[in-house]
């Protein structure tokens, strides 16, 4: 694919849901349209291909500003879909040869979509991270153990309590941490329809030195995101040493369920 033009695939929704789409452009600039193939609605953008065809794209997906403004781009047309209707969102650079291709994967992939539509309707996706602080954590645990010792005789064997318990907890500060973001998460998903761990994080990619101990995204049903939040604020108050960054909400990326398979 390296001339003419090619079809950018956003996010996918049922017939049944009229998505008006206005004056919405992607990410060439492109009016954004729709393809249906019976009870499924694709939005799209006609892209040239001398810029999105398979070669050249992955030229520009090393060029982290194109990519960001791109990426940009691309969220803004799925964001807006997802206001509107119930969608499956589509990630970057899903590229197909015609709508008769896509129309295709449509077709092959009906059930996937239709599942995926099932999940997300009513819900919204929304980010969790935890950041431990290494020397807080230290303390915090610490503290914990030099308590649950009990009260020591003496000011000597108070100062060796509390010493053994510190050195203790910097031996144990990777797995405390780990432990703590498993807390978490399993108490996130019960407020939530759906939850997943991502992958942490590279702080060579982020641009962060925060040590982060969990990348969760979790899949919220709409009446009650109040809940969630208040969760996740709880949370935070409950582990010294560990501080909470609640997102989104976002378009439900992380639950879209469906591969996805440029032509």
């Amino acid at each position: 694919m390296t001339g003419g033009f090619g079809i950018w695939l956003y996010a996918v929704t049922s017939s049944r849901d009229n998505a008006e789409l206005g004056e919405l452009t992607g990410v060439a600039g492109e009016p954004v349209r729709t393809v249906v193939s019976d009870d499924l609605t694709a939005v799209v953008g006609s892209v040239p291909l001398e810029v999105f065809g398979e070669q050249p794209l992955s030229g520009h997906l090393e060029d982290l500003d194109w990519l960001e403004a791109t990426a940009r781009a691309h969220d803004t047309v799925v964001s807006a879909v997802v206001r509107r209707v119930p969608a499956v969102p589509l990630r970057l650079a899903t590229v197909f040869r015609d709508d008769d291709r896509l129309r295709e994967l449509l077709d092959e992939r009906r059930g996937n979509f239709a599942a995926a539509l099932t999940l997300v309707s009513g819900r919204t996706e929304w980010g969790v991270k935890a950041y431990a602080d290494r020397a807080a954590l230290t303390a915090a645990v610490a503290e914990a153990r030099a308590a649950n010792e009990g009260t020591a005789t003496g000011a000597g064997a108070a100062y060796l309590a509390r010493r053994r318990a510190q050195l203790s907890a910097q031996d144990t500060v990777e797995r405390d941490a780990a432990e703590r973001a498993e807390k978490i998460h399993s108490q996130l998903v019960r407020y939530a329809a759906a939850g997943r761990r991502q992958a942490l994080t590279d702080p060579a990619v982020s641009g962060r030195r925060d040590w982060l101990v969990l990348n969760g995204t979790y899949l919220v049903d709409d009446d009650r995101t109040d809940d969630f939040t208040a969760t996740v604020t709880m949370l935070g108050a409950e582990f010294p040493g560990i501080r909470l960054e609640l997102t989104g909400p976002w378009p439900p990326y992380s639950f879209a369920g469906v591969e996805q398979e440029p032509a």
